[in-house]
């Protein structure tokens, strides 16, 4: 990435490789909480003039590194090394000088800091507004402190403070040292920069005494979580890139911890993105699933508002709080246009409880599923009995599925579906919701809702199979439009339907092995439109291009069918594209070309890193195990397969119901079964399942 940036909490700091926020900043670079920009120049200089990058890394997610020299010709180097992290609420920076000339030397280094404050939505061009404006500069020992007033009458601050006494501070707010260092000398110097709002100051600690209380919140991550290795170092590196990537992404905006979308530009929770990357964590961790939960049920619709496209019982878009939010310039406190986060809602509920049996959850949100629920019946009997979408809200989405692009939904005449639209993947979200939600009902004691969600849930089915199934393409069609015309464009959608257990038997078969097909999958992954669609172009966003979190959810519903075969060739190419990226990232999308080119080839301005991304690695995990809990019948489902380039899998530590599992499995050189399962650890009192297609 063109880019470096590490996140902690509900900070992030985005900037150049060099570790750069320069003066005219035209790349959005900078530092940002609330979706305000708190930092938007910060440049080091030696004798007035830039140093030159030597590398840069963000490996560690939460912790940069840079090292950068100011040489004169073949003499010798100073070398300024950039180390740097946040922790609650504050962004530390080392500087490190050292003199690698042969005598001593004496030079100026300064350090330049400005902060404008601008909102997110117009630091990307997104939007424009009323604003505030700056009140004051003040410069103080060790100290800079930037003001700002804003529309909303809320007091922003930026602070910057440094360690070291034999300083000045210009008019220009740049902060100097006149240094002399004598031959291999090291001078150190600690900046603190510390976003203020409505003078609520975080604690300030030492550079070492932050990051060691930074790390330790990892390894306790760690802990909680799911541990697994491979003998193949490709699978185990992308494991632990997304296992550190989705601890980094984790945020708590007051209702416990949510993972937000992805990093530079949507760095809140979200509910589509939040609710599948949740998903994906069950195996890593069912407990951290239970802020999104609760977090989107906070800000569920309550009233009908076509300004934020709200509607009573509906779940959140997306939800941001920066100026033009507080001062109803923008529709994004929250925005609520996305047809899928409600039923998602419902699935991520009852997908946790197979995998805990925590019914308390559910008691605690009975009226938030309730008013879910009466949404999508209301949604259906508009919809002629399908759940559909029109965008209501001027600032909003047009279309309102996970492909959200306004070319995203389009017939094979290449014309582009009319809304109210029906999205075949969120029927199948429908169908699973009520169908995994009336066992639970059923233990609940409440047994009329409980029949009631299964006779919807089937009548549904039935529907839409008689709707959606396209005879000419063996394939679902990807929509309805307004008139009830099928989109008819083969896409990676309708895969989404074999998580939900929606198609009949004969019909998922032949979707598994479509997407598998050379129209669909690309060598490193399954498009997101077959290269046979009118709308194909493999550049695109969404119209050919690959999305790991798009594999992760059609892997869900293989592992779920049994389909190993299909399975592995997902898995192995995904792991084989995860070489070609920065840090073995998987980015939130890549282009749609052929693997014969021999690599991905990477989309212009995808997120990275990207939560369900990330996320994609457990299911990895998942689908390789073939591990399906069900906490109310007490029973755990596994049927293992390792691809090609794995002999041993080893899983530890697996959260399930009350306990855990830890199992190994390995390549056999004999007998019928293809491998061969050690159960390590079952302290899950749960009867334990090897079953096979």
């Amino acid at each position: 990435m063109e880019y470096s940036v590490i996140k902690e909490g509900d900070l992030f700091f985005l900037t150049d490789k060099n570790g750069e926020l320069t003066e005219n900043n035209e790349k959005g670079y900078g530092l940002y909480t609330k979706d305000t920009r708190f930092l938007s120049r910060m440049e080091l200089f030696v004798d007035g003039e830039k140093p030159s990058l030597l590398s840069s890394s963000a490996n560690r997610s939460y912790f940069a590194s840079i090292r950068l020299m100011k040489d004169r010709k073949d003499e010798g180097a100073i070398e300024i090394h950039r180390e740097r992290f946040i922790y609650d609420g504050v962004l530390y920076e080392r500087v490190s000088l050292t003199n690698f000339f042969p005598q001593a030397v004496s030079f100026d280094f300064s350090a330049a800091f400005d902060a404008d404050f601008q909102d997110m939505f117009i630091v990307r061009k997104y939007r424009t507004g009323e604003v505030g404006k700056i009140i004051g500069k003040v410069t103080g020992e060790r100290t800079l402190s930037i003001r700002y007033q804003g529309a909303d009458d809320m007091l922003r601050e930026t602070c910057i403070r440094w360690d070291q006494n034999e300083s000045e501070v210009d008019a220009d707010g740049i902060v100097h040292y006149s240094m002399t260092l004598e031959p291999k000398e090291i001078k150190q110097i600690c900046f603190f920069i510390i976003p203020v709002l409505e003078q609520k100051w975080p604690v300030l600690l030492s550079f070492e005494e932050g990051l060691k209380r930074l790390e330790a919140s990892y390894e306790q991550w760690y802990r909680e979580t799911s541990r697994v290795t491979t003998n193949a170092d490709v699978f185990n590196g992308l494991y632990r890139r997304g296992v550190q990537d989705l601890r980094m992404l984790m945020t708590d905006v007051g209702y416990g911890e949510t993972p937000v979308a992805g990093l530079p530009w949507f760095a809140v929770p979200f509910g589509r993105d939040s609710l599948i990357t949740s998903l994906f964590m069950l195996p890593l961790n069912p407990e951290k699933v239970k802020g999104t939960l609760r977090t989107l049920a906070a800000y569920q619709g309550d009233s009908v508002d076509a300004w934020r496209d709200e509607q009573p019982g509906k779940i959140m878009h997306e939800i941001r709080f920066g100026e033009l939010v507080n001062t109803h310039q923008s529709p994004f406190g929250p925005y609520y246009g996305s047809v899928d986060s409600t039923p998602l809602f419902l699935v991520l509920l009852g997908e946790y409880v197979r995998w805990t049996g925590d019914l308390s959850i559910v008691e605690e949100l009975k009226p938030n599923v309730a008013r879910a629920l009466d949404w999508i019946d209301r949604g259906i009997e508009a919809g002629s009995g399908f759940l559909t979408y029109h965008q209501e809200a001027e600032r909003g989405f047009p279309n309102q599925g996970w492909k959200d692009s306004s070319n995203s939904i389009v017939h094979a005449s290449g014309e582009y579906a009319r809304s109210p639209i029906a999205l075949a993947e969120v029927q199948g979200y429908v169908y699973q919701a009520k169908k995994s939600l009336a066992p639970i009902f059923e233990r609940m004691g409440e047994m009329a809702l409980a029949e009631k969600l299964v006779q919807d849930a089937e009548a549904f089915r039935a529907r839409f199979e008689q709707a959606f199934w396209m005879e000419n393409e063996n394939f679902y069609a990807i929509a309805l439009d307004k008139d009830r015309r099928q989109v008819q464009s083969v896409t990676s959608n309708p895969g989404h339907l074999l998580m939900t257990g929606l198609p009949a038997a004969s019909r998922a078969d032949r979707i598994a092995k479509r997407l598998v097909a050379d129209d669909m999958f690309s060598g490193f992954g399954i498009r997101t439109m077959s290269t046979e669609a009118a709308g194909y172009y493999p550049m695109s966003y969404h119209n050919g291009s690959v999305w790991p979190h798009d594999n992760g959810m059609i892997l869900l519903g293989l592992s779920r069918l049994g389909y190993k075969k299909e399975a592995g060739k997902v898995i192995s190419s995904l792991l084989a594209a995860s070489r070609f990226f920065e840090y073995q990232r998987l980015p939130e999308l890549f282009c749609g070309h052929g693997s014969e080119l021999g690599y991905p080839v990477p989309y212009p301005t995808t997120c990275s890193p990207q939560a369900w991304a990330a996320g994609t690695a457990i299911v990895f995990m998942q689908a390789l195990l073939g591990l399906h809990p069900n906490a109310l019948k007490k029973e755990i489902r596994i049927d293992p397969f390792l691809p090609e380039m794995i002999d041993e899998l080893l899983a530890e530590h697996i959260p399930i119901g009350a306990g855990h599992l830890s199992l190994k499995v390995t390549r056999s050189r004999s007998g019928s079964d293809p491998v061969k399962v050690e159960i390590l650890e079952n302290t899950t009192g749960f009867e334990l399942i090897h079953s096979s297609k």
